[in-house]
């Protein structure tokens, strides 16, 4: 009986997160508001990313917007990223923008946090535009669409940051589908009034909102949360907006060896432990409810009991997580995640569950 009524609270809370909450994105209507000004100051950190800048800078300085700046912070990198990006400033000096280039030595270098803000403070314009250097905007309207979602009260607006696709490779998909379910969560969370985080890959927000915030101050000792712990920070239920145009996305290159992308989530996770409770608790409750109802229906199956009725619920269950996972799939161009989805659910289940022991085990001292 003890397993049957857990088994019903893990398929009721799941059916919370898949029928309601997450229902806040996929029912929602993009506004494309026009910002009265169009002015817009684009902030890049590199580090170690010559070959990755060959292809960002051409790609912004490509964009169909009338008025906007290139901030390349070059954080002490050993490589020859710093020529890159003076070369290309120089092949592109009569151009429709400005390019500004920031360089921190490698002694002086402090983590991106510090570069981050440097380039942010030497921006002329009143709205900042944030990718990283290993990504690119998939499309000339880049700009335009990440602006359009600011209004007089918005003063955040979260993007996605997709990955390439690698036909025949499963750690791909899983990748994939792990940035899909979490772009699901925080779209979700920041509809719904509670926004605690956004991807450095893809985000905007006004430099008065950065400034009127002390910057990173409040989590300055953290490594990482120059995009989550900071939209936590400054946003609340009605200055933040989100914007999943299919020309708004920035597109990355994801790890091709498990262990590079073990490392990646290992060092995101560290960043959780900071979010306040109720933002804990709530993705907490996500994650143990996916983990229980794989467990015990397992369980179920094994002990042979309880099966007219866990199973239906098993079912009922994948009807609601396929509405929702194939709308949001479709917004967010990764239809090909759907057919084999509960089996990548599965995995990156028991793959965080691995990362969340390892890091109690080990934490990770490297950033």
């Amino acid at each position: 009986m003890f397993l049957l009524i857990t088994f019903c609270v893990t398929f009721l809370i799941q059916t919370y997160f898949y029928l309601f909450l997450f229902r806040k994105y996929t029912s929602y209507k993009q506004s494309e508001n026009k910002p009265s000004v169009f002015e817009v100051s684009i902030v890049v950190c590199a580090k170690n990313e010559a070959d990755n800048v060959k292809v960002l800078l051409p790609a912004l300085a490509q964009q169909e917007f009338s008025n906007y700046q290139i901030i390349v912070v070059d954080d002490g990198s050993s490589d020859s990223t710093l020529s890159e990006i003076l070369s290309f400033k120089q092949a592109h000096k009569d151009s429709n923008f400005e390019m500004e280039v920031i360089h921190i030595s490698q002694k002086k270098s402090k983590g991106k946090k510090l570069a981050l803000t440097k380039g942010i403070l030497a921006a002329r314009y009143d709205y900042i535009l944030l990718t990283d250097a290993d990504c690119k905007p998939v499309s000339r309207k880049w700009i335009d669409k990440m602006m359009a979602p600011f209004t007089e009260k918005s003063s955040v607006v979260l993007g996605y940051g997709a990955y390439d696709k690698i036909d025949r490779s499963v750690l791909n998909k899983l990748i994939r589908f792990e940035t899909l379910l979490t772009a699901i969560q925080y779209f979700s969370y920041a509809i719904d009034g509670k926004a605690y985080m956004g991807v450095g890959r893809n985000m905007a927000y006004k430099k008065k909102t950065f400034l009127e915030a002390g910057g990173f101050a409040d989590h300055i000792d953290v490594k990482s949360g120059d995009d989550d712990l900071f939209v936590s920070q400054v946003t609340n239920g009605e200055n933040v907006a989100i914007c999943d145009h299919m020309d708004s996305f920035t597109i990355s290159v994801p790890q091709k060896k498990l262990f590079e992308w073990i490392r990646q989530k290992r060092r995101h996770i560290t960043t959780s432990g900071h979010y306040n409770i109720k933002t804990k608790f709530s993705l907490g409750l996500f994650y143990v409810s996916q983990l229980s109802f794989y467990v015990l229906a397992i369980a179920a199956v094994l002990l042979n009991t309880y099966l007219y009725v866990i199973i239906p619920l098993f079912f009922i269950r994948f009807l609601f997580w396929y509405i929702t996972l194939n709308k949001a799939a479709t917004r967010l161009n990764e239809k090909d995640l759907i057919a084999l989805g509960p089996l990548y659910e599965i995995s990156t289940i028991f793959m965080q569950l691995y990362i969340f022991l390892k890091n109690i085990i080990s934490p990770p001292k490297y950033w």
